[in-house]
């Protein structure tokens, strides 16, 4: 992560550089972020099942961003990447949460899953320091985050399936973020590759 850091420092890299590896980050976080979804689910009692809050209880869902892709080749640039940067900065706290729980999870495969978080942790880290240097490439709007507010000590660590459950809805709700994250960056890398929206 350090060296992926000093090397997107360098102005001399092309923005069409800093966006493929943007781009390969964000895949690697939103694929990391979903097999780590699955795992928690399948280990999720019924009643967990049904009991596990809405998408709509994110606390990222408050940030309006595009429902298809339609809507987000009509955005600009900039506001791609304040979206892309906000969602990031949104994250950060939460996965230090998760982190936390995920030591302790009562879950058989409590160490793979520990591994993984921290890997994702350390992809956030590296992602959004490239992007703190695209964003200043791009101008102010780029740099605009939207700070939305996470409530810390959401009755992660209670008992087992409130565990679970509490966990597998942080998860969820980052998979699908991290999902609009890699969707925002490879419309970016398309438009500074030149290549057609049907292309992207």
């Amino acid at each position: 992560a350090k060296l992926l850091y000093m090397v997107v420092s360098s102005s001399a890299v092309p923005v069409t550089d800093l966006l493929d590896r943007a781009s390969q980050r964000s895949d690697k976080l939103h694929a990391l972020s979903t097999s780590l979804s699955q795992e928690l689910n399948s280990h999720l009692p019924l009643i967990g099942r049904v009991i596990t809050p809405r998408p709509s209880m994110c606390h990222t869902a408050a940030l309006q961003t595009p429902t298809d892709k339609t809507q987000t080749l009509q955005l600009s640039e900039a506001n791609l990447l304040s979206l892309a940067r906000s969602l990031l900065q949104a994250w950060m706290d939460p996965l230090v949460d998760i982190s936390t729980s995920a030591n302790s999870l009562p879950h058989p495969a409590r160490n793979i899953i520990s591994n993984q978080v921290q890997e994702l942790q350390e992809h956030s880290k590296s992602l959004e320091d490239g992007l703190d240097i695209l964003s200043r490439k791009m101008g102010p709007v780029a740099q605009t985050i939207s700070f939305l507010p996470y409530l810390r000590g959401n009755d992660i660590s209670q008992d087992r399936i409130s565990s679970l459950i509490n966990l597998q809805f942080l998860m969820s709700c980052f998979r699908r973020d991290s999902h609009k994250i890699d969707s925002f960056l490879k419309v970016l890398r398309c438009r500074a590759a030149k290549l057609q929206p049907q292309m992207c």
